[in-house]
């Protein structure tokens, strides 16, 4: 104990409680009780209303909900992982501190351990770990409810901490400290983000075997890349349930592939390629990284009373009131993308001194740094730089299997102030080399105010600034014709100066930090003072950007957050129906991009980026044509006989038990009973069987589901020989129904064929008649089919996939040996140290 010195670990204990009360001050609604009122979150609410009821109500955790696309398996929903321990452990981290500042901590905590594995200086590890924590597409997330995402991202940096330690010779170290990370990062459950995550690594991994081989250090290579191949099992058995579980099911999910040969060229093994693109950067939107409000920030903005369009407003003699309505909700943003929350922005300062890195930083760290950010970037640009984005769809392992690739920015946003952060440090070396530094100081600077200066200068001579959503904007708003262009004009003029004006404020914050860094270098000034200086410029810049897309106003009353969802009148005569097993299909919301209804009752529609794929591909051959056919005839006819007639042609909503649909009317939302809909199971007494998935999903269109089937040629075996009579007589009714198991009761004089408005899923569903196990198979494209013998009979399914309890045990296993490990790692080496 005599050979500790307190007065080391002081800057450390100092930052890691600045962290906590930054991330608490920028939240500090959430101390008065509030919570963050989060889009997807009170999505993710409706979704697992159905799991989270059944959980309570039983006690068992349901691996399957009927709540959303007509039934799905929970795993990507609301799954308890009770064996990964390291759910726990992040909640250890995160220092109880309340949402969303608990999550700010760990952006924080993770870039902070990085930086000092690399070498940092406390102090001036703590402005980088403010930088990356502050980057504004963090802040974005956390606003959109992406909570998962925001978790792994927080982690990815510690990982690459490990790996760093690793190569440098501390394999233990190295190897704890990456398997210890990369379990919180697997158990954070975003694998886009981890997957990114693993980019990184590879990059860094090549550039340390060609070091390797100049240096010939084969056998520090291979123990070093072994024992982190041994971390990254360990670390992956933690969250072995989750990980079994989606190699089990993404095949069957949109992330599979299609069984269907129509439209091959926009195909890919994964994700169609204008679905995965459909969120792409614009190239001259990267300017953002530098240029806060470069394309006006998100999709609908403020701009105010000195503003173009108000004065516009104004001439046009519009009221006051209604002007200060209309500009504080403008179509602002004029890149490629559908909408967006908000831009990519690194922070001024923090790509300046990225900038400054490329000039001060040697070896082989910059050349990681520089590759990931314009790989990233590249890759970000999407369908905007196509011939790049299919290069890694069709040969790069897994990418196709995720969406919106503007995500990948994430690796420059880990890149950029890394390498800004490394230049920074090397200012402060007793042996710098102050010609060679001021020098990158003044290239850098000249630069980025020459790039600055011209944005400001020409802005129409580089960029039009207008947007696909314009002509749209101005349908919606009902301006006169005569009032299109001069809009359009304001809006564009708008749209130039928010351009300028942030342009201006990054020139300032640029100027501010280089003159900083010069006076130090012509010891002018103090570290301690230039250290502060800096650390409170990002600050203010990052504060000030990050409050234009999560602030105070984003915050509403517990209870409001607790319980997003309120039933409308339509909603609650629907729940006076005690029926089992119908379905409801919303036409007052769009039914496949909403949640809402699935927090009433068991929807049609849903809420979900991994639906399954026969689903999905269901929706856009037949559900989708069907619902504009009824919404057609809504709109032409009022008779509600008449109506009602017509949903007899919609033969798949029929079969999905679609037995409520809820349409708008004057009054409000109102429930339409459909008298078609074929109840949870019937009989029928016809098949057809069909060659392949094309025939299929076409023919399921084409019949009368009450009295005939679809079945795949695959299957055709089940009905070999077999051909069923009709019997008026005969029955067959939902007895008893739970998320993962119902139970029917048949009745027959002869041997039926059930079709059961039950989504098929190939791997956890088993079936039993009377106690037995009993086959069962797919038919009409998504539904369960089977042949009932004659007699009385109780038909059970049950969701019962042996993949979930392998994994929990697999998990738990691994979770309690790598905590020992660590622990026991810790101790000896707290016992060195004291």
């Amino acid at each position: 104990m005599e050979n500790f010195n307190v007065k080391k670990i002081i800057p450390y204990v100092l930052a890691i409680l600045a962290f906590a009360v930054i991330s608490l001050i920028y939240f500090s609604p959430a101390l008065e009780g509030k919570k963050l009122k989060q889009g997807d979150i009170d999505r993710f609410k409706g979704m697992s209303k159905e799991i989270t009821d059944h959980n309570k109500r039983t006690g068992e955790n349901t691996l399957w909900t009927n709540s959303m696309f007509s039934g799905m398996p929970a795993y990507f929903i609301s799954v308890q992982f009770d064996g990964n321990l390291f759910k726990k452990v992040n909640k250890v981290l995160q220092l109880g501190l309340p949402h969303p500042a608990n999550q700010v901590f760990v952006y924080f905590l993770g870039f902070f351990i990085l930086l000092l594995v690399m070498r940092v200086k406390p102090w001036i590890a703590a402005i980088g770990a403010l930088a990356f924590a502050f980057s504004s597409y963090f802040f974005i997330i956390i606003e959109a409810g992406h909570n998962s995402k925001a978790a792994a991202v927080a982690y990815m940096a510690p990982v690459v901490a490990g790996v760093i330690l690793t190569y440098r010779g501390k394999y233990i170290a190295g190897a704890l400290l990456t398997a210890f990370f990369l379990a919180l990062e697997i158990s954070a459950n975003h694998l886009q983000i981890t997957y990114y995550l693993f980019m990184i690594i590879l990059v860094y991994g090549i550039f340390e075997l060609v070091e390797t081989i100049r240096n010939k250090s084969y056998m520090h290579f291979v123990k070093a890349t072994g024992v982190l191949f041994i971390a990254a099992l360990l670390a992956v058995g933690t969250h072995a349930t989750s990980l079994l579980i989606s190699s089990d099911h993404t095949q069957y999910t949109t992330r599979g592939k299609s069984e269907l040969t129509y439209n091959e060229d926009n195909k890919t093994s994964g994700l169609d390629r204008d679905y995965i693109t459909q969120w792409s950067y614009g190239v001259g939107e990267t300017w953002t990284l530098l240029i806060p409000d470069f394309m006006g920030g998100a999709s609908y903005g403020k701009v105010g009373e000195n503003s173009n369009m108000y004065e516009l407003l104004i001439d046009y003699r519009v009221p006051k009131n209604d002007a200060k309505a209309i500009t504080g909700q403008l179509p602002l943003y004029w890149g490629t993308q559908p909408f967006t929350s908000g831009p990519v922005y690194v922070g001024a300062i923090i790509f300046f001194l990225f900038i400054f890195g490329l000039f001060v930083v040697r070896g082989k760290l910059k050349w990681w740094l520089l590759t990931i950010a314009i790989l990233s970037v590249m890759l970000a640009w999407g369908k905007n730089f196509m011939w790049f984005t299919n290069l890694f769809l069709d040969f790069f392992p897994g990418y196709n299997k995720f969406r919106a690739v503007t995500m990948i920015l994430v690796i420059a946003e880990f890149a950029i102030p890394l390498l800004g952060i490394l230049a920074l440090s090397k200012i402060f070396e007793k042996d710098r080399d102050n010609k060679a530094i001021l020098k990158g100081l003044k290239y850098s600077l000249f630069i980025l105010v020459g790039l600055l200066l011209l944005l400001m200068a020409l802005p129409g001579m580089l960029f039009d600034f207008s947007s696909a959503g314009d002509a749209r904007y101005l349908a919606s708003m009902g301006y006169p014709q005569e009032m299109h262009a001069e809009v359009l004009d304001a809006l564009v003029a708008d749209r130039v100066r928010i351009l300028r004006l942030d342009a201006f404020r990054s020139l300032i914050f640029i100027v501010l930090g280089a003159g900083l860094i010069w006076l130090y270098l012509k010891s002018k000034l103090k570290a301690a003072y230039v250290i502060a200086g800096i650390a409170l410029l990002v600050l203010i810049d990052m504060w000030a950007v990050n409050k234009r897309y999560l602030n105070d106003d984003n915050f509403v009353r517990s209870r409001e957050a607790e319980f997003p969802f309120k039933p409308t009148e339509a909603d609650k005569q629907i729940l006076q129906d005690r029926e089992l097993g119908f379905r409801v299909l919303n036409l007052t919301v769009t039914p496949f991009s909403d949640a809402s209804t699935s927090y009433f009752h068991h929807s049609i529609g849903g809420y979900h980026g991994a639906k399954l794929k026969r689903y999905q591909e269901l929706i856009d051959f037949q559900i989708d044509p069907e619902m504009n056919r009824l919404l057609n005839t809504l709109r032409t006819q009022a008779d509600p006989q008449k109506i009602q007639n017509n949903m007899k042609g919609l033969p798949v909503l029929n079969m999905l038990n679609a037995k409520y649909y809820i349409v708008m009317t004057q009054s409000g939302p109102v429930p339409v009973t459909n008298p078609y809909a074929l109840g949870p199971a019937w009989f029928v007494s016809d098949y057809e069987i069909v060659e392949n998935a094309d025939e299929e999903i076409i023919a399921v269109g084409d019949i009368d589901p009450a009295n005939t089937l679809v079945v795949d040629k695959r299957f055709s075996n089940a009905l070999a020989g077999k051909a069923f009579v009709g019997d008026s007589a005969a029955y067959i009714r939902l007895a008893n129904y739970a998320a993962n198991h119902m139970t029917y009761e048949s009745h027959a004089v002869a041997e039926q064929l059930a079709v059961f408005s039950e989504v098929y899923y190939p791997n956890g569903w088993n079936a039993f008649i009377d106690g037995e196990p009993a086959e069962y198979f797919r038919a009409n494209w998504i539904l369960r089919a089977m042949v009932i013998p004659a007699g009385n009979h109780t038909i059970e399914f049950k969701f019962q996939p042996a993949i979930y309890n392998t994994g929990e045990a697999i998990s738990l296993a691994s979770s309690i040996l790598l905590l020992l490990l660590v622990l026991v790692y810790a101790v000896i080496e707290i016992r060195k140290a004291i």
